[in-house]
């Protein structure tokens, strides 16, 4: 099944990634090439973790550009409702903070998105030079959102129109949202309990040993029986020092590499389990 334009501007303005997708035949969609997320998704097809990710079928060259090609995750379903759940406490890497710190380049372009969202957000001196870093930006974006909270945010819901989610901060807030995901249909929500993934995550030798940055969890359903959940976006996610064990578990602290990935999934469960969030603050999970 090919995925139509509508389809296809749906996936592609959900995600945030206009340009990087092309239409495709046979059930796949194409994704502008990313070594690190080709390596990830060619290791993760032999993972515990297989069964949450896009089928991974290489890569392509289309147009003088290359492409990994991906399982069509909307083939089957009718009038499917989608919902990016950025994860993690943080969606910017360790490198990208030394590299502010040592080489600092300003961006206009996210000074603009930045000034776009709260006018008071940058410091008089980034007024002045109209310009962030790349990890200031990303630092804002996560403090304005649940990422620093909860341990996920919400990105984008896409139904017949869409919401900015980026700024909610609260555990009222973002039910609100995922009920709205489903139209305050609960069984849908139990479908999408996170149970299986918590474990096969526990049981993931890649999920071990990377440190999963910048990727989100895509929910779909059709309002009918059908639903699923798939670990998408693995272009910042790469091996952890061999010196470090991580734990997602715990906070971030500069230095220890943690992602937090399963503080969002514990998040996540407790608010598609019952409709509401009644979570441990984040600064209470040092185990």
């Amino acid at each position: 099944m090919q995925w139509s334009v509508r389809r296809q501007s749906s996936w592609v303005q959900l995600a945030g990634h206009q340009g990087n997708f092309q239409l495709s035949e046979g059930g796949e969609v194409l994704k502008r090439f990313s070594e690190v997320e080709a390596v990830c998704l060619q290791a993760l097809m032999a993972d515990p973790l297989r069964p949450f990710v896009p089928q991974y079928h290489g890569s392509v060259t289309k147009g003088g550009e290359s492409y990994i090609r991906l399982k069509d995750l909307l083939s089957g379903l009718k009038n499917p409702v989608i919902m990016d759940c950025k994860m993690g406490v943080r969606t910017y890497q360790e490198e990208e903070l030394t590299k502010a710190h040592t080489k600092p380049t300003l961006r206009t372009d996210m000074y603009q998105k930045m000034v776009k969202v709260d006018p008071t957000a940058p410091t008089v001196e980034e007024h002045k030079q109209r310009g962030v870093t790349k990890w200031r930006y990303l630092q804002w974006r996560d403090n304005t959102s649940s990422t620093a909270t909860l341990g996920f945010r919400i990105e984008c819901i896409m139904v017949r129109d869409t919401r900015d989610f980026k700024k909610m901060l609260t555990p009222a807030q973002v039910t609100e949202a995922l009920l709205s995901f489903t139209k305050s249909q609960l069984h849908i929500l139990v479908s999408h309990l996170l149970q299986a993934l918590d474990e096969a995550l526990k049981e993931s030798p890649f999920f071990k040993a990377h440190e999963v940055i910048g990727s989100s969890l895509l929910f779909v359903h059709d309002r009918t029986s059908q639903a699923s959940i798939w670990m998408i976006d693995f272009g910042k996610t790469t091996p952890s020092p061999s010196s470090v064990q991580l734990r997602h578990d715990v906070p971030w602290a500069e230095g220890n590499r943690e992602d937090g990935y399963l503080i969002g999934l514990l998040s996540g469960g407790s608010v598609c389990g019952q409709g509401t969030i009644n979570l441990v603050p984040i600064e209470n999970l040092i185990l």
